[in-house]
């Protein structure tokens, strides 16, 4: 019987101290995720702790005890019979799909030259110039020709602006001082736009 006490309040101890080792501050992760320790119960079970010490030594009997090492994602069950469930952390959701691109305008200043005002707006999709429209240019006499010249030759989805992406643009002759100033307020609306 006094072998029988001693090897039970061995067990007992030990299992605390691996407890208390196990679950100081500085464990690590594994080690804080294991279940603790459930007590030893000296009287086996379905055996009357007062019953006639001369029928023998009882045999110990431990109650089961978890997993000592979780997989995330598994149910485990504590002491006190409630279960937890431990997750791994998710990765970030990336997306595949490329963002829809939308239009927006974007009107440059106006210059005035000898001939009349000039106002151009660009439109533009992501980082591309997709067309190119003149608000404004001079009219009356021969420049609503000249103006005719310079809207052919830049404006519109196929033009020139389009075509080059910036205001280097070629000057349409017989009309330079339009063509300038289509140029500048050109040179206007893609700074705001970039």
């Amino acid at each position: 019987m006094r072998r029988a006490f001693l090897a039970i309040t061995g067990l007992a101890a030990s299992t605390t101290a691996l407890v208390v080792l196990k679950g100081s501050p500085g464990a690590t992760p594994v080690a804080q995720n294991v279940p603790t320790a459930q007590p030893v119960n000296p009287t086996p079970l379905g055996v009357d702790p007062s019953a006639d010490p001369a029928a023998g030594p009882p045999t110990p009997s431990v109650a089961p005890t978890a997993p000592t090492s979780p997989k995330p994602g598994k149910t485990t069950t504590r002491p006190s019979g409630t279960k937890t469930t431990t997750k791994a952390p998710s990765a970030p959701r990336t997306t595949t799909k490329a963002p829809q691109s939308t239009n927006r305008r974007v009107t440059g200043n106006g210059f005035e030259n000898e001939y009349g005002y000039v106002q151009v707006q660009i439109v533009v999709s992501g980082n591309r110039i997709v067309e190119a429209v003149a608000l404004s240019l001079p009219s009356g006499g021969e420049s609503d020709i000249h103006s005719g010249d310079v809207r052919n030759r830049y404006d519109g989805s196929g033009g020139e602006v389009v075509q080059k992406q910036n205001a280097n643009l070629n000057t349409v002759s017989g009309a330079t001082e339009t063509s300038n100033s289509y140029k500048q307020s050109l040179r206007s609306a893609i700074e705001q736009a970039f």
